[in-house]
């Protein structure tokens, strides 16, 4: 593509790179120029205009933007029709967006006039909700780069994961001193969690904060309808050899990951029994606030992998704002065990 300013008699069948308003006519942005156009701003006192001219083997921006988005959009996301060289993509349905980082960083290595951004990899989101944008920056850009870019986005970088688990099995550790009222408030926090996903919590449970009575229990629903069993304790987490963890291997499951580098939400546990995902809680997910619960929690609802790996890649970004119930503890000292 050509671009500069040049004599108004050679613009025409170009395209005005800018809006000009000169007497009474106004050109916008973008426009072609034609010969009555050219007419009106001479007479107007135009000598030049600056403006943009396709060349033989260019691909206009609203084109080029749309073959990106549908080369970007994997299931579940729709592409919108393309305007003014954008293209944006949506969720069809409610899940957790899965993006293949390296096809994102690599469109946008191949060149600045091709551009691609997204939200976080695995936001929890909605039906209708925009989840990527495909901006082509100048008027049109070569045939080449754009096969180059749809090369380097590969295809299907964005999906949805919908949300499969619907069913939650819920177990509460008791010690002396913990209130059932905080039992209660956990639970009604964690129903509305579950929400969009359009889970429930079909089974609770509680028992003694002791690794024989919780691994029966996590056996026994290991066993049933439950698709993914949460255990909150009564006290967190404090080792691999604690309570939650011991239960957990006791009922013949097995612990993938305990900490994250989240926080709040360090001493989340992540494990498995019979195939089905098991989260220990962290203290922190008897609070509304977003945790690192939350980022799990989704994942797992969407059938979507937790890897120890995944746990550990979580650093960057995962230090999250204060909880109500949690007043400064980086400041002031508050045990891991808020956490």
């Amino acid at each position: 593509m050509k671009f500069g300013q040049i004599p108004l008699e050679e613009a025409i069948g170009a395209l005005a790179a800018h809006s000009v308003r000169a007497g009474q006519t106004l050109v916008k942005k973008g426009t072609l120029v034609t010969s009555e156009i050219a007419v009106r701003l001479k007479q107007a006192g135009v000598e030049t205009l600056i403006v943009a001219r396709f060349e033989p083997d260019d691909i206009a921006e609203d084109e080029a933007a749309s073959r990106l988005a549908h080369a970007l959009s994997g299931s579940n996301v729709a592409v919108e029709a393309p305007f003014t060289g954008r293209s944006n993509l949506y969720a069809e349905t409610s899940g957790v967006l899965v993006i293949d980082t390296d096809s994102i960083h690599g469109l946008n290595a191949v060149d600045e006039a091709m551009t691609a951004a997204t939200l976080p990899a695995y936001k929890p989101v909605v039906a209708g909700e925009m989840v990527g944008t495909v901006k082509i920056i100048p008027y049109a850009i070569p045939e080449v780069m754009l096969q180059n870019g749809i090369v380097r986005a590969g295809k299907g970088a964005l999906r949805i994961a919908p949300y499969m688990r619907r069913t939650v099995g819920v177990i509460s550790t008791i010690l002396p001193g913990l209130k059932p009222s905080i039992i209660d408030k956990t639970l009604a926090v964690l129903g509305r969690r579950l929400e969009p996903a359009h889970a429930r919590i079909t089974q609770e449970r509680r028992v003694p904060h002791e690794a024989p009575a919780l691994a029966e229990e996590l056996a026994s629903q290991a066993d049933g309808d439950t698709e993914l069993i949460i255990v909150f304790g009564a006290s967190a987490i404090a080792d691999r050899r604690d309570v939650i963890p011991s239960a957990i291997e006791r009922a013949g499951g097995r612990v993938e990951h305990f900490g994250m580098p989240v926080d709040p939400g360090n001493l989340l546990l992540v494990g498995s029994i019979a195939g089905k995902p098991v989260i220990g809680a962290p203290g922190c997910a008897r609070s509304p606030k977003e945790n690192g619960f939350d980022w799990v929690l989704h994942r797992l609802l969407a059938n979507v992998p937790v890897t120890r790996f995944d746990i550990m890649s979580l650093g960057v970004g995962g230090l999250l704002m204060e909880i109500v119930s949690r007043p400064q503890p980086r400041e002031g000292g508050v045990s891991e065990g808020d956490e």
